[in-house]
Protein backbone atom coordinates (compact mmCIF):
# COMPACT_ATOMS: atom_id res chain seq x y z
CA UNK A 1 0.00 0.00 0.00
CA UNK A 2 1.52 3.42 -0.72
CA UNK A 3 1.17 6.59 1.06
CA UNK A 4 -1.94 7.29 2.29
CA UNK A 5 -3.36 10.30 0.48
CA UNK A 6 -6.07 13.25 1.68
CA UNK A 7 -8.70 11.69 0.12
CA UNK A 8 -7.75 8.66 2.70
CA UNK A 9 -8.29 10.91 5.55
CA UNK A 10 -11.44 12.12 4.42
CA UNK A 11 -13.12 9.00 3.66
CA UNK A 12 -11.80 7.48 6.95
CA UNK A 13 -13.17 10.40 8.82
CA UNK A 14 -16.42 10.28 7.03
CA UNK A 15 -15.81 14.03 5.38
CA UNK A 16 -15.39 16.11 2.64
CA UNK A 17 -11.72 16.63 1.25
CA UNK A 18 -12.04 20.37 1.65
CA UNK A 19 -13.05 19.93 5.49
CA UNK A 20 -9.69 17.88 5.68
CA UNK A 21 -8.25 20.69 4.42
CA UNK A 22 -9.46 23.16 6.38
CA UNK A 23 -8.84 21.09 9.40
CA UNK A 24 -4.87 20.66 8.45
CA UNK A 25 -4.65 24.44 7.30
CA UNK A 26 -6.89 26.04 9.92
CA UNK A 27 -8.18 28.25 7.23
CA UNK A 28 -11.92 27.99 8.60
CA UNK A 29 -13.89 27.05 11.27
CA UNK A 30 -14.81 23.56 11.22
CA UNK A 31 -17.20 21.74 13.80
CA UNK A 32 -15.44 19.90 16.82
CA UNK A 33 -17.21 16.60 16.45
CA UNK A 34 -15.73 16.78 12.24
CA UNK A 35 -12.32 17.91 13.83
CA UNK A 36 -12.00 15.30 15.86
CA UNK A 37 -12.84 12.85 13.47
CA UNK A 38 -10.14 14.43 11.06
CA UNK A 39 -7.60 14.44 13.44
CA UNK A 40 -8.22 10.31 14.34
CA UNK A 41 -8.06 9.19 10.66
CA UNK A 42 -4.88 11.34 10.05
CA UNK A 43 -3.22 9.23 12.90
CA UNK A 44 -4.79 5.94 12.34
CA UNK A 45 -3.24 6.37 8.98
CA UNK A 46 0.14 8.47 9.62
CA UNK A 47 -0.64 10.67 7.22
CA UNK A 48 1.75 12.79 6.48
CA UNK A 49 1.22 16.00 3.79
CA UNK A 50 3.27 16.75 0.96
CA UNK A 51 4.65 19.85 2.36
CA UNK A 52 5.49 21.08 -2.05
CA UNK A 53 1.86 20.94 -2.08
CA UNK A 54 0.64 23.25 0.66
CA UNK A 55 3.23 25.18 0.17
CA UNK A 56 1.54 25.79 -3.49
CA UNK A 57 -1.71 26.25 -1.72
CA UNK A 58 -1.09 27.85 1.05
CA UNK A 59 1.84 30.13 -0.57
CA UNK A 60 3.80 29.31 2.71
CA UNK A 61 7.08 27.12 2.27
CA UNK A 62 9.18 28.51 4.86
CA UNK A 63 11.85 28.60 2.35
CA UNK A 64 13.87 31.72 2.00
CA UNK A 65 16.46 31.76 -1.12
CA UNK A 66 19.99 33.44 -0.51
CA UNK A 67 21.79 34.54 -3.80
CA UNK A 68 25.16 35.14 -3.26
CA UNK A 69 27.84 36.39 -6.25
CA UNK A 70 30.47 34.16 -5.06
CA UNK A 71 30.31 32.12 -1.34
CA UNK A 72 34.22 31.28 -1.71
CA UNK A 73 34.81 35.12 -0.45
CA UNK A 74 35.03 34.96 3.12
CA UNK A 75 32.54 37.72 3.97
CA UNK A 76 30.11 36.60 1.97
CA UNK A 77 29.96 33.54 4.18
CA UNK A 78 30.04 35.47 6.99
CA UNK A 79 26.65 37.18 5.50
CA UNK A 80 24.95 34.15 4.74
CA UNK A 81 25.89 32.71 7.98
CA UNK A 82 23.59 35.24 9.63
CA UNK A 83 21.06 35.05 7.50
CA UNK A 84 20.67 31.29 7.44
CA UNK A 85 20.79 31.80 11.48
CA UNK A 86 18.32 34.22 12.32
CA UNK A 87 16.23 32.14 9.83
CA UNK A 88 16.11 28.96 11.70
CA UNK A 89 15.39 31.16 14.57
CA UNK A 90 12.11 31.99 12.37
CA UNK A 91 11.23 28.32 11.61
CA UNK A 92 12.94 29.12 7.98
CA UNK A 93 15.03 27.16 5.89
CA UNK A 94 17.52 28.68 3.45
CA UNK A 95 18.40 27.74 -0.41
CA UNK A 96 21.67 29.09 -1.47
CA UNK A 97 22.19 30.25 -4.98
CA UNK A 98 25.73 30.88 -6.65
CA UNK A 99 25.75 33.86 -9.71
CA UNK A 100 29.57 34.56 -9.60
CA UNK A 101 29.19 38.13 -10.31
CA UNK A 102 27.05 37.23 -13.67
CA UNK A 103 23.93 39.35 -14.08
CA UNK A 104 22.22 35.91 -16.29
CA UNK A 105 23.51 33.68 -13.68
CA UNK A 106 21.28 35.90 -11.15
CA UNK A 107 18.62 35.85 -13.14
CA UNK A 108 18.09 32.03 -13.56
CA UNK A 109 19.11 31.92 -9.88
CA UNK A 110 15.88 33.83 -9.47
CA UNK A 111 13.80 31.88 -11.85
CA UNK A 112 14.81 28.04 -9.88
CA UNK A 113 14.06 29.42 -6.20
CA UNK A 114 10.77 31.21 -7.80
CA UNK A 115 9.75 27.27 -8.51
CA UNK A 116 10.83 26.09 -5.01
CA UNK A 117 8.44 28.61 -3.85
CA UNK A 118 10.67 30.70 -1.75
CA UNK A 119 9.15 33.01 0.10
CA UNK A 120 11.43 36.21 0.26
CA UNK A 121 15.01 36.82 -1.29
CA UNK A 122 18.10 38.09 -0.23
CA UNK A 123 20.49 38.86 -3.09
CA UNK A 124 24.05 39.53 -1.89
CA UNK A 125 25.81 41.08 -5.08
CA UNK A 126 27.89 44.68 -6.17
CA UNK A 127 25.34 45.44 -8.52
CA UNK A 128 21.46 44.24 -10.10
CA UNK A 129 20.35 44.74 -13.28
CA UNK A 130 17.16 46.82 -14.05
CA UNK A 131 15.91 43.17 -15.65
CA UNK A 132 16.63 41.57 -12.87
CA UNK A 133 14.59 43.56 -10.74
CA UNK A 134 11.94 43.39 -12.79
CA UNK A 135 11.82 39.86 -12.58
CA UNK A 136 11.58 39.99 -9.00
CA UNK A 137 8.73 42.53 -9.36
CA UNK A 138 7.03 40.39 -11.78
CA UNK A 139 7.61 37.30 -9.42
CA UNK A 140 5.83 39.27 -6.73
CA UNK A 141 8.76 37.88 -4.11
CA UNK A 142 10.08 40.11 -1.39
CA UNK A 143 13.91 40.79 -1.43
CA UNK A 144 16.78 42.56 0.11
CA UNK A 145 19.77 43.60 -1.28
CA UNK A 146 23.44 43.66 0.43
CA UNK A 147 26.82 44.75 -0.68
CA UNK A 148 25.12 46.82 -3.48
CA UNK A 149 27.61 49.83 -4.85
CA UNK A 150 24.97 51.54 -6.18
CA UNK A 151 22.48 53.76 -4.70
CA UNK A 152 18.92 54.18 -5.15
CA UNK A 153 16.35 55.77 -3.24
CA UNK A 154 14.12 52.93 -3.26
CA UNK A 155 16.36 49.97 -2.81
CA UNK A 156 17.37 50.52 0.78
CA UNK A 157 19.99 47.99 2.40
CA UNK A 158 22.42 47.38 5.54
CA UNK A 159 25.32 48.48 5.79
CA UNK A 160 28.03 50.30 7.59
CA UNK A 161 28.68 54.07 7.20
CA UNK A 162 32.26 54.41 5.27
CA UNK A 163 32.28 57.56 5.46
CA UNK A 164 32.11 57.78 9.25
CA UNK A 165 34.46 54.57 9.96
CA UNK A 166 37.09 55.68 7.25
CA UNK A 167 37.10 58.94 9.17
CA UNK A 168 37.51 57.60 12.89
CA UNK A 169 40.05 55.14 11.03
CA UNK A 170 42.46 58.48 9.28
CA UNK A 171 41.57 60.44 13.07
CA UNK A 172 43.08 57.76 14.83
CA UNK A 173 46.28 57.72 12.32
CA UNK A 174 46.76 61.38 13.07
CA UNK A 175 45.68 61.40 16.50
CA UNK A 176 48.40 58.71 17.16
CA UNK A 177 51.10 61.32 15.72
CA UNK A 178 51.33 60.41 12.08
CA UNK A 179 51.61 63.64 10.06
CA UNK A 180 50.98 62.57 6.41
CA UNK A 181 48.67 59.50 6.04
CA UNK A 182 48.32 57.76 2.63
CA UNK A 183 45.09 56.81 0.86
CA UNK A 184 45.57 53.55 -1.48
CA UNK A 185 42.26 53.35 -2.98
CA UNK A 186 40.26 51.67 -5.96
CA UNK A 187 39.99 53.05 -8.94
CA UNK A 188 36.25 51.67 -9.32
CA UNK A 189 34.16 54.51 -8.84
CA UNK A 190 31.07 53.73 -6.86
CA UNK A 191 29.61 55.18 -3.96
CA UNK A 192 32.01 53.04 -0.95
CA UNK A 193 34.99 54.41 -2.89
CA UNK A 194 33.42 57.94 -2.68
CA UNK A 195 32.01 57.53 1.21
CA UNK A 196 35.45 56.18 2.04
CA UNK A 197 37.11 59.35 0.60
CA UNK A 198 35.05 61.96 1.85
CA UNK A 199 35.36 60.41 5.03
CA UNK A 200 39.67 60.91 4.77
CA UNK A 201 39.23 64.31 3.36
CA UNK A 202 36.96 65.37 6.35
CA UNK A 203 39.97 63.59 9.07
CA UNK A 204 42.50 65.60 6.66
CA UNK A 205 41.04 69.09 6.65
CA UNK A 206 40.11 69.01 10.10
CA UNK A 207 43.53 68.21 10.83
CA UNK A 208 44.89 70.62 8.88
CA UNK A 209 47.23 68.14 6.73
CA UNK A 210 47.41 67.55 3.48
CA UNK A 211 45.71 64.31 1.37
CA UNK A 212 48.02 61.92 -1.05
CA UNK A 213 46.29 59.48 -2.64
CA UNK A 214 47.28 56.64 -4.87
CA UNK A 215 44.50 54.17 -6.98
CA UNK A 216 45.14 50.75 -7.63
CA UNK A 217 43.59 48.17 -10.14
CA UNK A 218 42.53 45.35 -8.01
CA UNK A 219 41.34 45.00 -4.70
CA UNK A 220 43.95 41.60 -4.12
CA UNK A 221 46.79 40.81 -2.32
CA UNK A 222 48.66 40.80 -5.85
CA UNK A 223 47.46 44.52 -6.16
CA UNK A 224 49.10 45.63 -2.93
CA UNK A 225 52.69 44.12 -3.56
CA UNK A 226 52.67 45.10 -7.16
CA UNK A 227 51.85 48.96 -5.91
CA UNK A 228 54.35 49.19 -3.37
CA UNK A 229 56.95 50.79 -5.63
CA UNK A 230 55.17 53.59 -6.20
CA UNK A 231 53.94 54.00 -2.49
CA UNK A 232 56.91 53.64 -1.00
CA UNK A 233 58.51 55.97 -3.37
CA UNK A 234 55.84 58.53 -2.56
CA UNK A 235 55.73 58.08 1.21
CA UNK A 236 59.90 58.88 1.16
CA UNK A 237 59.38 61.92 -0.97
CA UNK A 238 56.65 63.06 1.14
CA UNK A 239 57.49 62.06 4.66
CA UNK A 240 54.25 60.08 4.68
CA UNK A 241 54.02 57.27 7.84
CA UNK A 242 51.37 55.76 7.32
CA UNK A 243 49.56 53.86 4.65
CA UNK A 244 45.48 53.54 4.80
CA UNK A 245 44.43 50.24 2.29
CA UNK A 246 41.22 50.07 0.20
CA UNK A 247 41.03 46.70 2.14
CA UNK A 248 42.87 43.95 4.24
CA UNK A 249 44.08 42.02 0.92
CA UNK A 250 45.58 45.36 -0.60
CA UNK A 251 47.25 46.05 2.99
CA UNK A 252 48.31 42.23 3.39
CA UNK A 253 50.21 42.51 -0.05
CA UNK A 254 51.53 45.87 0.53
CA UNK A 255 53.35 44.85 3.90
CA UNK A 256 54.84 41.52 2.37
CA UNK A 257 56.15 44.37 -0.32
CA UNK A 258 57.94 46.09 2.46
CA UNK A 259 59.07 43.04 4.01
CA UNK A 260 60.80 41.85 0.44
CA UNK A 261 62.82 45.54 0.93
CA UNK A 262 63.57 45.84 3.86
CA UNK A 263 61.02 48.18 4.81
CA UNK A 264 59.60 47.34 8.62
CA UNK A 265 55.88 47.50 9.18
CA UNK A 266 54.65 49.32 11.65
CA UNK A 267 58.67 51.16 12.90
CA UNK A 268 59.26 52.29 9.59
CA UNK A 269 55.61 52.86 7.92
CA UNK A 270 52.49 51.89 9.49
CA UNK A 271 49.69 50.14 7.27
CA UNK A 272 45.88 49.50 8.04
CA UNK A 273 43.43 47.88 6.30
CA UNK A 274 39.73 47.93 6.12
CA UNK A 275 36.81 44.87 6.03
CA UNK A 276 38.45 42.67 9.26
CA UNK A 277 39.23 39.49 7.25
CA UNK A 278 40.10 35.96 9.57
CA UNK A 279 43.87 36.82 7.47
CA UNK A 280 43.74 40.29 9.04
CA UNK A 281 44.25 38.76 12.81
CA UNK A 282 46.43 35.82 11.69
CA UNK A 283 49.32 37.73 9.80
CA UNK A 284 52.14 38.91 11.00
CA UNK A 285 52.06 42.00 12.06
CA UNK A 286 48.58 41.63 12.88
CA UNK A 287 46.63 43.73 10.94
CA UNK A 288 45.40 47.35 12.02
CA UNK A 289 41.71 47.34 10.22
CA UNK A 290 37.85 48.04 10.55
CA UNK A 291 35.74 45.34 11.47
CA UNK A 292 32.65 44.94 9.52
CA UNK A 293 30.15 43.60 10.94
CA UNK A 294 28.94 40.53 8.39
CA UNK A 295 27.05 38.32 10.14
CA UNK A 296 25.21 41.36 12.11
CA UNK A 297 24.34 42.42 8.55
CA UNK A 298 23.06 39.05 7.05
CA UNK A 299 21.01 38.71 10.42
CA UNK A 300 19.70 42.36 10.24
CA UNK A 301 18.74 41.77 6.44
CA UNK A 302 17.15 38.26 7.11
CA UNK A 303 14.85 40.24 9.98
CA UNK A 304 13.69 42.67 7.45
CA UNK A 305 12.67 40.05 4.66
CA UNK A 306 10.86 38.09 6.94
CA UNK A 307 8.98 41.71 8.89
CA UNK A 308 7.79 42.28 4.88
CA UNK A 309 6.74 38.82 4.31
CA UNK A 310 4.72 38.93 7.02
CA UNK A 311 3.73 42.55 5.93
CA UNK A 312 4.66 44.03 9.57
CA UNK A 313 6.42 47.03 9.72
CA UNK A 314 8.95 47.04 7.27
CA UNK A 315 12.60 48.25 9.14
CA UNK A 316 14.38 49.17 5.88
CA UNK A 317 12.14 52.26 4.72
CA UNK A 318 15.98 53.99 4.71
CA UNK A 319 19.66 52.30 4.45
CA UNK A 320 20.36 50.34 8.05
CA UNK A 321 23.18 51.59 9.43
CA UNK A 322 25.52 49.36 11.37
CA UNK A 323 28.40 50.55 13.88
CA UNK A 324 32.03 49.20 12.42
CA UNK A 325 34.96 48.20 15.37
CA UNK A 326 38.59 49.52 14.90
CA UNK A 327 40.49 47.06 15.75
CA UNK A 328 44.08 48.53 16.88
CA UNK A 329 46.79 45.77 16.31
CA UNK A 330 50.67 45.43 15.49
CA UNK A 331 50.84 47.04 12.09
CA UNK A 332 50.06 50.28 13.34
CA UNK A 333 52.61 52.44 15.20
CA UNK A 334 51.51 55.42 17.53
CA UNK A 335 54.07 58.68 18.42
CA UNK A 336 51.99 60.50 20.55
Amino acid sequence: MGQPTIKDVAKLAGVSISTVSRVMNNSKPVSPEAKRKVLDAINKLDFKPNELARSLVMRKSNLLGVIVSDLAIEYMAHLVRGAEEIGRVYKYDILLSSSYGSEDSINNAIDFLATKQVEGLVIISESISDESLLKLREAKIPFVLLDKYYSSKNLHTVRIDYEKEEYKLIKYLLDSGHENVLLLETKDDNIVKKAKLEGYKKAIEENKKKSFAIEIDGLTSNDGYNIGKEVINLCKKNKISAVACENDEVAIGFIDYCADNGINVPNDLTVTGFGDRSIASIYRPNLTTVAIPYYDIGAIAIRALIKRIKDEDDILTEDWIIDANLKIRQSSKSFS
